[in-house]
């Protein structure tokens, strides 16, 4: 499955987002036609993270509570018992809570002092892409993003990889 970095979706939700935003980016992966939603997608796609990923979660949050930051726990912490259609706009799922619901796209996001995150899953016939769009709010967002950055930047690829339902 080859995942390639694209422009944000024009058409989604997300872009409405980028404007300020002192991160962005995008990968997307060609699929088969399938009537799964975006929120769907994005829970089976969790479902598959790589073991590395959530240990590298899990030493990011012992790092960052050392400078007052919050423990997010791991992209995992999903009940897997819960149907996707049991989920609402407000609602947490592992990491993030959902910000915008469609049948075609979904938004996950988290606020925390000194950044504001939101994760896009947008679906066509042909294509899932996943879009970050990342504001700062102080210094710390800034050295935040300087080592997170390049780590999100192998850890979304490898995660649509490990996803071989797509």
């Amino acid at each position: 499955m080859t995942v390639l970095e694209t422009a944000i979706p024009q058409q989604s939700e997300i872009a409405q987002r980028l404007p300020g935003a002192y991160f962005h980016d995008c990968f997307s992966v060609d699929t088969t036609p399938n009537t799964l939603s975006a929120l769907e997608t994005y829970l089976k796609v969790i479902a598959t993270t790589p073991r590395w990923v959530n240990t590298a979660m899990a030493l990011r949050n012992r790092i960052v509570q050392l400078v007052g930051l919050q423990d997010l726990g791991l992209l995992t912490d999903i009940d897997p018992d819960k149907p996707a259609s049991a989920y609402t706009v407000g609602d947490r799922i592992g990491i993030f809570r959902i910000r915008y619901l469609s049948e075609r796209e979904v938004i996950l996001g988290d606020n925390d002092k000194h950044l504001k995150v939101e994760l896009s899953i947008c679906k066509t016939q042909q294509q899932v892409s996943v879009s970050t769009v990342v504001h700062i709010n102080n210094t710390l967002g800034r050295i935040y993003m300087f080592f997170v950055a390049p780590a999100h930047r192998r850890i979304v690829p490898a995660t649509l990889r490990k996803a071989r339902f797509l």
